[in-house]
């Protein structure tokens, strides 16, 4: 294989039927990192919203257990990715997303805010510091498969394009960004999150880093100080550089899921694999048995790391 082998083969897929295919060679074979890395902020960037920081901080889950709420949002949307809009395993896990969010009081206009920061995000970042920039099939197929989820998950009035959904995160930001205590909390726990996957050593230095790379309207709206501009500059260069190093790595053969990433630290209470019905968060009525993480046979189908 050559360097752009995977963008000549997404070249000649069709965005608007082919869009998860399309979906899973960019974010599993050409950009794995980056994806997980700009999914990952597009997250965040939900928690300056105050109805949104503030019901997370609510619930204690993302303050309390933030590295096992981090492996389930990973684990329930790759599932959808991994096996597709029709498949078992792809419906269940928008079943369980779904429940999820029913216990709470939660507004369209917050969902439809949420899925742009998914289409957004990670287009910006590889604007930024991607080994290549995203090609118009690769962004159109991503539309295609947040409106997908969006209409699975009962929403209606999504953006039609990514400039609507550019239009939709960038209004909603400027109209509701703004400090609140809950969402502050949920920032420091995930800044401690992301520090704590670096040595003891490291982990001061990766939050600053980590701040470096967020926009001011962001960052102020937690109330964080400015980083120093050299630094800011410096860590910045250092994403920029390490864009062009993969740019001259030979393109990727075998996949790389976000459950495979380091990242993802909750297996040890997956030893046999996991059930997506039973990841996430549950009311305490409705919480599975004992037996809970736990699937009959290794590496089972519904998940779990392969060998």
């Amino acid at each position: 294989m050559q360097r752009y082998d995977w963008l000549k083969k997404i070249q000649r897929m069709d965005p608007e039927t082919e869009f998860t295919e399309i979906y899973r060679i960019s974010s599993w074979y050409e950009f794995p990192w980056d994806y997980t890395q700009s999914l990952s902020f597009a997250l965040y960037r939900t928690y300056a919203v105050p109805s949104i920081g503030r019901l997370l901080a609510e619930t204690g889950e993302f303050t309390r257990r933030t590295q096992k709420r981090y492996d389930d949002t990973v684990l329930i949307l790759e599932a959808v990715v991994e096996h597709g809009f029709d498949s078992s395993q792809g419906r269940e896990a928008i079943r369980r997303m779904n429940q999820m969010h029913r216990r709470y009081d939660i507004s369209d206009d917050d969902y439809r805010y949420v899925l742009s920061t998914f289409v957004v995000t990670p287009k910006r970042w590889m604007d930024d510091y991607g080994w290549r920039r995203l090609s118009p099939h690769e962004i159109r197929a991503s539309v295609n498969y947040y409106r997908e989820l969006g209409r699975h998950m009962g929403l209606s009035d999504l953006p039609e394009t990514y400039e609507d959904f550019e239009r939709l995160l960038d209004d909603y930001e400027r109209a509701h960004f703004a400090f609140d205590e809950g969402g502050r909390a949920v920032s420091d726990s995930t800044l401690g999150l992301m520090a704590s996957w670096y040595p003891a050593a490291l982990r001061s230095s990766m939050r600053l880093s980590s701040l470096c790379l967020l926009d001011d309207p962001l960052r102020e709206a937690f109330g964080y100080p400015a980083p120093p501009a050299p630094l800011r500059r410096a860590v910045r260069a250092g994403m920029r550089l390490r864009g062009r190093f993969v740019r001259l790595l030979p393109p990727r053969r075998r996949p790389h899921l976000g459950r495979d990433g380091w990242q993802v630290r909750s297996y040890p209470g997956y030893p046999y694999g996991y059930r997506i019905g039973e990841l996430g968060t549950f009311a305490k009525q409705d919480a599975p048995g004992p037996s809970a993480g736990g699937c009959p046979f290794p590496h089972a189908s519904t998940g779990g790391k392969k060998d």
